[in-house]
């Protein structure tokens, strides 16, 4: 039994060391005057992205994207560079999506034409 015990606290001590640094919670740029809190987390072994606080110039609002996923089945491509889609909530389209990571630092970006135009946000990470 202890044997067990000690397996499953290697195994959960592994899965926490191998945790992608990308996930966590995260503020957006703002966007047409609003902005979110997006956390991230796995989605079937990729990061994903879901919008859980929205705020506007009078503070938090009760938005209907609360609850959408923004970040779409990211997969990391090395050194801190992810690729899979984003949605934009403004126009609801979905883009090629591009993430880099630095630090505490998000560049998160929608491209076109086979990812050669896009547009880019800088998000901050809350924790």
């Amino acid at each position: 039994m202890r044997l067990i015990a000690i397996a499953a606290g290697m195994i959960l001590a592994a899965g926490a060391a191998l945790a992608d640094p990308v996930l966590g919670t995260w503020k957006t740029q703002v966007d047409d005057g609003a902005y979110a809190h997006v956390r991230m987390t796995t989605c079937s072994g990729k990061i994903c992205g879901v919008i859980t606080r929205t705020f506007n110039d009078t503070g938090e609002y009760e938005s209907e994207n609360k609850g959408k996923t923004l970040v779409i089945n990211m997969v990391p491509r090395g050194n801190g560079r992810y690729e899979g889609r984003v949605w934009r909530p403004s126009n609801n389209k979905i883009y090629i999506g591009k993430m880099t990571l630095s630090g505490n630092s998000l560049a998160l970006r929608g491209c076109v034409v086979g990812g050669l135009l896009c547009s880019k946000q800088t998000w901050s990470r809350l924790q």
